[in-house]
């Protein structure tokens, strides 16, 4: 089962790595996705840096199981509140991408928790 969790959590964490390169970018698409549903560009790098402590906290998690799963939770959280900005915004066409990675947050955390 650590291997499921390595595997999860590695996944995770280079998708997290993805996303926070892509708001680090400031591309002229990413921008104008986030403006609409009310994340000023201002907040792209703060987000980023969020992204980036969870894609860490979830590395060290494998060897340290409290920040795993602190790691995992932080990011439940951070795509939860995403979910909502969308919904909001009555923006359901990029809807599914913040619930893919709330799901592998989940997955993540529920792994860790069982590796304990």
């Amino acid at each position: 089962m650590f291997v499921a969790t390595v595997i999860v959590s590695a996944l995770l964490a280079a998708l997290l790595v993805f996303s926070a390169g892509l708001k680090f970018s400031h591309r002229e698409q990413i921008v104008q996705g986030y403006a609409r549903v009310g994340v000023p560009e201002g907040r792209l790098n703060y987000l980023a840096v969020v992204l980036l402590a969870g894609a860490a906290g979830l590395i060290v998690g494998l060897v340290w199981t409290p920040i795993g799963i602190a790691a995992a939770i932080g990011v439940i959280c951070y795509f939860i509140g995403a979910v909502g900005f969308h919904i909001r915004a009555h923006d359901t066409k990029n809807l599914p991408t913040p619930v893919v990675f709330a799901v592998l947050a989940t997955a993540a955390l529920v792994l860790r928790i069982a590796t304990a």
